[in-house]
């Protein structure tokens, strides 16, 4: 792991509210078929259809072994600008310093797929692997995703590799117990045990994660390492750690395997995560609420709007209406709808059961793509087409389609009109509405720098205090 992780120290903060449009960046945060789980379309082996060994015998050593030949040792490599002396320049040495970084990763294929954490390889110039039996390749990054903290990498090897199998991670079960598997301090192939403490679990603050919690043993190295059932199922990838002084002291979390399946396959099949929002603007119950809005109930995802024309607004969902489960799934708080969207696509069908006025109502409601987000200081933006972005000459970008009303005249002032583009916000270049989202996220939903392709072509940097 290259940094010390500190207090509830979370390597990826990211993750992209898949519930509606981001209207929550335009205001205070408001509050914001039952069908059992059946196997679906995958990438990658997997297992749905888990049945755990039940009692107080529990045998580690099936799913130790199933599991440490599958997890690999990642090394990358940087290069960073160091201090530059005065006999540096006068000899004309490179700045430019190397440094080593290391970390987990699970092999989920016999053909070398690699999952691990965005962490754990960010702004690396080359990744090694090494797996149990000391063998070493170099490894091809195939995608990442910051939001969800998980990279996809691929080794060529000569044989077909041991690997672990997917299981799945919304029927684990809090007090269950688990494995961790990966590399702390170097240390190879290391088997941790412990139990589920916690799911759904939110670091952020923001409703942005969704992670099992878990008081097996974790630390630094371990990132990106595998999380398993006793059935040697994988059912999480080892991600953060909750500590003042960098190592372990009693709870570490893993991004859901639900999660990272779904995140791995659309980078293989899209080269991006494609995540189906619902439709809604709400927020998690509870008591306090709950006499707010003159209701009983103090568990669910209370709907406080509906974005017109979503799927949600198709289906019939309406203010006022509480989420209580998803295709079984239990909505007990925002994380657990957070989650559950995840893991989900564009144009899948979901069945939401909600409470209104007492009656529980079942509504089929189809998720589709997120392509446009609200920021307060300049308004709507959207996904624009390739062959948009080749009119203004520029590679990236979201397309501004309407103006906040409250700085319309600032901007307009200034030559900025619909039909601009913002390339880049928080000194993150905008390449999607994901980067958007992790952009705000980085300094609470704040814009403190902004850059814009104007219609005619001129770049400019706004920067706010």
């Amino acid at each position: 792991m290259k940094k010390i992780l500190t207090l509830l120290c979370v390597s990826a903060l990211g993750g992209a509210l898949t519930l509606g449009v981001y209207k929550q960046f335009l205001e205070k945060p408001s509050i914001p078929k039952v069908t059992e789980n059946q196997p679906t379309a995958t990438l990658f082996p997997v297992n749905l259809n888990t049945n755990l060994n039940g009692g107080t015998n529990v045998d580690f050593t099936t799913a130790a072994n199933k599991t440490v030949h599958s997890v690999v040792h990642v090394k990358n490599t940087t290069l960073s600008k160091g201090y530059t002396s005065f006999e540096d320049l006068f000899f004309g040495r490179s700045q430019q310093q190397q440094q080593i970084g290391t970390g987990s990763g699970v092999v989920i294929s016999p053909d070398g797929y690699i999952i691990t954490n965005n962490h754990v390889i960010e702004g690396a110039q080359s990744i090694e692997i090494t797996t149990n039996n000391n063998k070493t390749y170099d490894a091809e990054l195939i995608g990442t995703d910051p939001n969800t903290d998980i990279a996809l990498l691929k080794i060529e090897a000569d044989e077909p590799l041991e690997y672990t199998t997917f299981g799945d991670s919304n029927s684990a079960r809090i007090g269950e117990w688990v494995l961790a598997v990966g590399n702390p301090f170097n240390l190879t192939s290391t088997v941790t045990a412990g139990i589920i403490s916690a799911k759904s679990r939110d670091l952020s603050g923001q409703n942005t994660q969704s992670f099992i919690q878990t008081d097996a043993a974790v630390n630094p190295g371990n990132s990106g390492g595998a999380l398993v059932n006793i059935n040697g199922e994988l059912i999480g990838i080892n991600t953060a750690i909750s500590s003042q002084t960098g190592n372990y002291i009693g709870y570490s979390f893993a991004v859901p395997s639900n999660i990272a399946r779904k995140v791995v396959e659309d980078i293989m099949e899209f080269g991006n995560v494609q995540n189906g929002i619902l439709g809604v603007i709400g927020g998690e119950l509870n008591s306090k609420k709950a006499r707010d809005f003159g209701i009983d109930e103090t568990e669910g995802f209370y709907v406080t709007g509906v974005q017109t024309g979503t799927g949600a607004d198709r289906a019939g969902i309406v203010k006022g209406d509480i989420i209580q489960r998803i295709d079984g799934i239990t909505i007990s708080k925002f994380s657990d709808l957070k989650g559950f969207l995840n893991t989900k696509s564009p144009e899948d069908e979901v069945q939401v059961e909600l409470l209104r006025g007492g009656n529980v109502r079942r509504l089929n409601v189809t998720l589709e793509k997120l392509t446009m987000i609200d920021i307060p200081i300049i308004g709507t933006l959207e996904e624009p087409s390739k062959v948009t972005l080749e009119s203004l000459n520029i590679d990236f970008g979201l397309q501004l389609s309407e103006l906040s009303e409250t700085h319309r005249e600032d901007w307009e002032s200034d030559g900025i009109y619909e039909g601009s583009f913002v390339t880049e916000i928080n000194d993150l270049k905008i390449k999607s509405i994901n980067d958007a989202q992790r952009a705000l996220e980085k300094y609470s939903n704040k814009v403190l720098r902004i850059a814009i392709v104007k219609t005619n072509g001129e770049k400019v940097m706004y920067r706010f205090r």
